[in-house]
């Protein structure tokens, strides 16, 4: 190439670059010129901007999950309400705020001084977290709040599910109830991962507690843009991507329950005793079909805002309405306790005949029966029906106590139930190790106490029917279960809970045929100690029992002649039909006097019930006239319908 010819391409070259470098000169001005623009000449009023906007976060709170019957009567649903929560970022005088929401909502000193040490403690991040000031308002103070809504910057009235408990105190023990998070649970929930808030409410007792992690659900939010007032910029709401702005809450899954809420209504119904408990279990699966608890209270004014007042009057009743009897306390059992007594010594070869004379010679002391002038000879059968102690008393002399404590283990007394509602009481069963472990040990004549169910015996009304329930079915001892199974909203099965042996007998079928038939001549032949009590068409098979509160003096007293607390307790355990049995129903009528007088009678009226509701659930299906007496009827499911997918001294005996 000519030097000439290079000279000239190398002269274009250059002007190509320096037309390039003008053109980034003229770009950097104009960039210059425009970071000019924002940051001196309006730099003063983007910087006021930027202070002033947030990205505000609302909860949307998830609905709880509904607690239904075995039939899918809804028992616990969720009612719409609104809470208020203030946001310490958002409230340029904070004091002043709180102090107008306590004159307008009349706070509490307690929730007071909750809401200001947790705006005091908003540091940070943590000054954006939403603090609750109130709970569920009423119509009248949500009206008085939207109309000061402008002069409350920070304050949030959101909407929120609320617990709703249909029935009220129906079935409130196995229920239970929610209440606010304490601060000690509140860090062990962050520890263990769970997105609960301060503020948030828990399930406190029963199936709220026990399966809180399956009823919770999982809460929304909503993000918006706002103000330094925390109020809301829909204009401004294109800053925030449109998949972030909204996140459905998620429902929590539903609770079915075995209990059949016509059966409970009977129930509660039935029971006219001041306190005591009342349950109903299918003999077959040990599915709890109805629980009472009386007294009980009202779990809707249990959960959420309760006053001091309304909470002293519960817990200073001295007839405790918190106290979930079936489990949660024990009690001598009285003479039902006789069928472990009968058969532990039918196991150990006693089942001779006895002569009662009105009581039994045990070294230098007389144990009366509870018939002053005896009931003659009684073989085991005679012995249940008419609760004659004596017969007791002689086994008891025969076989000691130590066959008697493990025939009553065996039945699953002296442990806890493992009732699927948390805490129990084990009861007690005394043997020799037992009494040992206190001045003077083990005397023979404890074991004269033991097979009565009194002395140092104590069992719940649980332990009890399941007792009889296995005695009914043949001799399997189940765990009883009050849920029946979890899903999902949509119906979709989470968790289905099946029947669950705990234990077999192995009594021998002779022995467990004599018990049996004791048991019906209690209620079904003249003489029995429930005769008078029982049903028409129905054959119930049970034992009566009245337990000693107080030792007996030289003259007994009658019912109303005693304080409240003094009277004897009364039982009936019973199962139904007698030869194909259903249910086992157990009342304690605490306090309430007689077994026969005042515990059958309430069961019967139970058992009577369902079968009412057994027949209903069938549905006509021939037009001949029922017989007199009718056979029992199973449906294709266990239960009702188909389900869907102290002391060491001696006491006297009063009659069971």
């Amino acid at each position: 190439m000519k030097l000439a010819d290079r000279a000239r391409e190398g002269q274009e070259l250059r002007g190509r670059i320096a037309w390039i470098g003008f053109a980034f000169a003229i770009g950097f001005l104009i960039l210059a010129g425009r970071l000019w623009h924002l940051q001196i000449r309006k730099g003063e009023e983007y910087f006021a901007k930027s202070e002033g906007n947030f990205i505000k976060e609302l909860r949307v709170p998830a609905d709880r999950g509904m607690i239904l019957d075995r039939k899918g009567e809804i028992l616990v649903d969720n009612r719409p309400s609104y809470d208020v929560h203030l946001t310490p970022a958002f409230c340029q005088d904070c004091d002043e705020v709180i102090g107008t929401l306590a004159g307008l909502l009349s706070l509490e000193a307690e929730d007071l001084q909750r809401v200001t040490e947790g705006v005091a403690k908003a540091r940070g991040l943590s000054s954006f977290q939403p603090l609750l000031v109130r709970l569920d308002l009423t119509r009248d103070e949500l009206d008085v709040l939207e109309a000061w809504r402008d002069r409350l910057p920070g304050v949030d009235i959101l909407p929120a599910p609320h617990r709703n408990y249909r029935n009220g105190h129906l079935t409130a023990h196995v229920l239970g109830y929610l209440s606010e998070i304490g601060p000690e649970e509140l860090e062990k929930s962050k520890a263990e991962g769970r997105a609960y808030r301060p503020g948030d409410y828990v399930g406190r007792r029963g199936v709220e507690k026990r399966y809180e992690t399956y009823l919770r659900g999982r809460d929304g939010v909503e993000r918006v843009v706002a103000d330094a007032k925390g109020r809301k910029l829909p204009h401004l709401q294109g800053l925030i991507p449109e998949g972030e702005r909204y996140v459905a809450s998620e429902p929590g899954d539903n609770v079915v329950l075995s209990i059949d809420a016509r059966l409970q209504r009977a129930a509660e119904e039935a029971f006219d005793g001041e306190a005591g408990a009342a349950v109903v279990v299918d003999v077959h699966t040990g599915y709890v079909l109805a629980a009472v608890s009386k007294p009980a209270y009202d779990p809707n004014v249990m959960t959420g805002r309760i006053s001091r007042e309304e909470l002293k009057k519960i817990t200073d009743d001295p007839l405790e309405p918190m106290l979930f009897r079936l489990t949660q306390n024990h009690f001598h059992p009285g003479s039902v306790w006789k069928v472990v007594t009968q058969l532990a010594a039918l196991k150990e070869g006693f089942d001779g005949h006895v002569f009662c004379g009105g009581g039994y010679t045990f070294g230098r002391r007389r144990w009366r029966c509870h018939k002053a002038s005896g009931h003659g000879h009684v073989g085991p059968e005679k012995a249940m029906q008419t609760s004659c102690d004596t017969w007791f008393y002689a086994a008891a002399d025969r076989i000691g106590i130590e066959p008697l404590a493990d025939m009553a283990r065996h039945f699953g007394f002296g442990s806890v139930t493992g009732l699927d509602l948390g805490f129990e009481v084990p009861g007690v069963v005394p043997d020799v190790a037992y009494h040992d472990r206190f001045p003077g040990g083990y005397q023979r004549g404890f074991a004269l106490n033991a097979v009565i169910g009194q002395g140092d015996v104590n069992s719940t009304p649980l332990q009890v029917a399941m007792a009889y329930a296995a005695i009914a079915n043949g001799g399997t001892v189940y765990k009883p279960r009050v849920v029946r199974r979890i899903v999902r909203p949509d119906g979709t099965l989470v968790q289905d809970f099946l029947p669950e042996a705990k234990d077999k007998l192995g009594i021998a079928p002779e022995a467990m045929k004599v018990v049996r038939e004791g048991l019906e001549m209690v209620v079904q032949a003249p003489g029995g100690t429930a005769y008078s009590k029982r049903l028409a068409n129905i054959p119930v098979a049970g034992k009566t029992g009245t337990a000693q509160v107080v030792r007996i003096g030289s003259v007994r007293l009658k019912k109303e002649q005693m304080d409240f607390f003094s009277r004897d307790h009364a039982w009936f355990a019973a199962y139904a039909p007698v030869e194909d049995p259903q249910i086992a129903v157990v009342v304690l009528n605490e306090h309430g006097g007689h077994g026969g007088s005042d515990a059958a009678p309430i069961a019967m009226r139970i058992i009577e019930r369902y079968f009412e509701l057994l027949e209903a659930d069938r549905g006509p299906t021939s037009t001949e006239p029922p017989a007199e007496t009718p056979a029992p009827v199973r449906l294709e499911s266990p239960g009702l319908g188909p389900a869907l997918p102290q002391g060491h001294e001696s006491v006297g005996a009063r009659a069971g």
